[in-house]
């Protein structure tokens, strides 16, 4: 697993899976065939699947090694988990997740923080996981960091979700509740990007005059780039989500901030750039 340093930052991908899911019509109602006909050539074979037709949509989390702290980005899908939608992602055994992070050279118990981008439901499964019958937080010396917004629509809901992946939380007093542009030091900090969920947050990075954002779910494919208005069909608000979206793009498009994306194809890191009316992205290599 390649390391990207950003100043005295050091940054990894931990990958669950990475596989053609989702048809695009599946995600957007403006994505027909005729529509996605013109980006085919552009997205194939790295973001869509030439021969399912379906995008290619990593889950992973970010490992981050501050001078003074150890981070992961959002948790992935977990296992053992009883909701069933998807259905590919109930009652996961794989563990490959957690054998990813220990190939990385970090064991649970040394991870200092978690930060939750949002709480769907492939962005906190390994939150917990399941011993003796009981869930029970993955990380035992963690504070998991929740966007208060978030936290308080997760709880109204009082889903599976947040039963098997946020409640033990609070039960271990491990959660800590945060305003949505809550800073952890000067290095990390959260950006209120709210559309995709009511509290969805991205993670600014910082070291020196090096800059990183991981942008969770406000864009979920290189798609997205083409047709920045573009929003998925199960956004808390659509209107919202556009409005963040662009506003995102166009403060870092041909900046130096390397951009950390949730689900863009390996290696999914790179930088935003202009292409035509709409973005593109540079990927960063993978080394």
């Amino acid at each position: 697993m390649a390391v990207l340093q950003v100043g005295d930052i050091s940054i990894q991908r931990i990958v669950e899976h990475e596989i053609p899911f989702y048809y695009p019509l599946d995600f957007f109602d403006e994505a027909t065939a005729e529509a996605v006909e013109p980006y085919r050539e552009w997205l194939e074979p790295k973001a869509l699947c030439p021969e399912t037709g379906r995008m290619i949509m990593p889950v992973q989390s970010y490992l981050v090694r501050t001078r003074h702290h150890c981070i992961l980005i959002d948790t992935c899908v977990g296992c053992n988990k009883t909701y069933s939608e998807p259905p590919e992602w109930h009652q996961r055994e794989n563990q490959v997740w957690l054998s990813n992070l220990e190939a990385a050279g970090v064991h649970p118990a040394e991870i200092d923080y978690v930060f939750c981008t949002h709480l769907h439901s492939d962005h906190r499964g390994w939150n917990t996981q399941l011993v003796d019958g009981r869930w029970v937080p993955t990380f035992p010396n963690t504070q998991y960091i929740f966007a208060r917004d978030e936290y308080r629509a997760m709880e109204s809901e009082n889903s599976l979700i947040f039963i098997e992946n946020v409640q033990p939380i609070l039960e271990a007093k491990q959660a800590v509740l945060v305003d949505l542009d809550y800073a952890l030091d000067d290095e990390i900090w959260l950006e209120p990007t709210v559309g995709h969920t009511v509290g969805h947050v991205a993670v600014n990075l910082k070291s020196g005059s090096n800059r990183a954002a991981m942008c969770g779910d406000l864009i979920h494919t290189p798609l997205q780039l083409a047709e920045p208005d573009w929003s998925p069909t199960f956004e808390y608000d659509r209107t919202i989500s556009t409005r963040t979206r662009r506003a995102f793009l166009d403060e870092h498009c041909e900046s130096d901030t390397i951009v950390l994306t949730a689900h863009f194809p390996s290696p999914s890191i790179g930088h935003i750039v202009p292409r035509g009316s709409g973005y593109d992205f540079r990927y960063v290599p993978s080394g």
